[in-house]
């Protein structure tokens, strides 16, 4: 288990240091956001293939991990790539001034890699035992995640749709599943991981495993997630009333216009 988290740990330390690299050279930080799914997919093959326990457990969650990696490294891609640096990264730069580098270095690329190995904490888990054979909290955990699969991305489909139609332009999007939460991709992302931790409980000491959906829970809904985008809108009184009326993250009805 422990010579696992090293070999995660150091794919990590390399995969986010190209992309501070990279960064650098755009002059565009927030191209990190584009390495956070596939980072996973890495963790997972690597501690997969490191284990050789090829167990119907750990495939399963292979293929969770790949399925919804793939789509957001693609969906993000398609959507940064090219683009000006995204305004929280900028307002960063901004005001990190002469200490841009070293505070980028650390505060956003190896941050986030210590983020992605504590969140990927259950699919090193999965992957050290030799534990076979699904059952109730595969099939639990697996239902909770492909709950959160689709929030994810229908949201983001939605979401970019409304963007193409020049008519929306400086909109907010209030339909779809975007009429039950604000954010019904950051849910759903948070909800995935809670499925995938279900999926550990199955084998050896998987209870620890619950610190990875409690931490992306807080980022999400404390720190890099809702707050962050929030404060953007702070000032937009379309959005002000939208979120009168709106669940600020769990999908619930919304609420009657007075």
């Amino acid at each position: 288990m422990i010579d696992l988290f090293y070999q995660a740990a150091i794919v990590v330390f390399l995969y986010f240091f190209g992309f501070f690299l990279v960064a650098q050279i755009l002059k565009n930080n927030s191209i990190v956001d584009i390495g956070w799914g596939f980072g996973f997919i890495l963790i997972t093959l690597v501690t997969l293939i490191g284990s050789g326990n090829y167990t119907s457990r750990s495939l399963l969650l292979a293929v969770l991990v790949m399925a919804w990696g793939g789509r957001l490294t693609y969906h993000l891609f398609r959507r940064n790539w090219g683009k000006q640096e995204d305004f929280r990264y900028a307002k960063w730069r901004k005001e990190w001034g002469p200490w841009v580098v070293p505070r980028s270095f650390f505060q956003v690329f190896m941050l986030q890699g210590v983020m992605m190995l504590i969140i990927g904490y259950p699919i090193i888990l999965v992957n050290a035992a030799d534990k076979t054979g699904l059952g109730f909290n595969e099939i639990l955990g697996l239902l909770i995640w492909g709950v959160g699969f689709f929030f994810e991305t229908v949201g983001d489909r939605q979401l970019a749709e409304f963007k193409k139609n020049p008519k929306n332009k400086g909109k907010i999007i209030q339909s779809g599943l975007w009429k039950y939460t604000r954010h019904p991709n950051y849910f759903g992302e948070v909800t995935m991981w809670w499925g995938i931790f279900i999926i550990a409980l199955s084998v050896p000491w998987g209870w620890t495993g619950i610190i990875s959906p409690l931490t992306i829970t807080f980022l999400m809904l404390f720190v890099s997630g809702v707050p962050m985008l929030e404060k953007k809108y702070k000032d937009d009184e379309e959005f002000q009333d939208y979120a009168g009326r709106t669940s600020k993250f769990f999908p619930w009805f919304p609420k009657r216009k007075k």
